[in-house]
């Protein structure tokens, strides 16, 4: 797995270049199957009715607030499905409720074992994987019928290990793995959308 940057870069456009560079060999490493499973995991979430949870730190816990917003609201448009989205970062005030309260490692987990249930999904976003409210998350899910989804990136850490689906980017550069996540939701919700839109009706509509 490549480094970036490995070496100084002399202006921005050719710093511009190595990060380019770097996102198409992080983006190869991306299995193809594995996102096809991801996807197969939501539909039926979405089919059945369940709930679909996100939740990441920092950059990531951005992108499970944008999640929910490309989930919720894209998803449904030109379409019948109605996805039930909860970002479990969003809400300020209950997470540190929790996190002054009882502890910061619990503040996912605990919105979990409040309002979770048997079929639904738990997409988690992590770069290292190893964040340790991430993790109880994961096996809070695991161990009471929920589905879990992870996004990691270098080496995958626990989250790797222990959720159903990794959808993994094999680089160590915090953007690049961030930028990564972000693309993939985007894929999977219009990939979700267009599955479910009338034959034709994606070439006549903007995603």
């Amino acid at each position: 797995m490549a480094s970036f940057p490995d070496k100084l870069y002399p202006s921005a456009g050719f710093y511009f270049t190595g990060y380019r560079e770097a996102i198409a060999h992080a983006w190869a490493s991306v299995d193809p199957a594995t996102f096809e499973r991801a996807a197969a995991m939501l539909r039926d979430a979405i089919l059945g009715k369940r709930m679909i949870y996100a939740c990441g730190n920092g950059g990531s816990a951005a992108i499970s607030g944008h999640l929910l917003c490309d989930f919720l609201k894209g998803i449904q448009t030109d379409t019948a499905l109605r996805p039930r989205v909860v970002s479990l970062a969003s809400h300020l005030e209950l997470i540190t409720a929790i996190a002054n309260d009882i502890e910061y490692a619990e503040i996912f987990a605990y919105q979990l074992r409040t309002m979770a249930a048997p079929g639904d999904v738990l997409m988690t976003i992590s770069s290292s994987g190893n964040s340790e409210n991430i993790v109880r998350a994961i096996d809070w899910a695991r161990q009471n019928g929920v589905g879990t989804i992870a996004m990691t990136g270098f080496a995958g850490g626990r989250s790797a290990q222990r959720a159903d689906i990794n959808l993994h980017v094999a680089a160590e550069n915090y953007g690049i793995v961030e930028d990564i996540h972000q693309s993939m939701m985007h894929a999977l919700a219009q990939y979700l959308r267009q599955s479910a839109m009338t034959s034709g009706a994606p070439i006549s509509h903007r995603f």
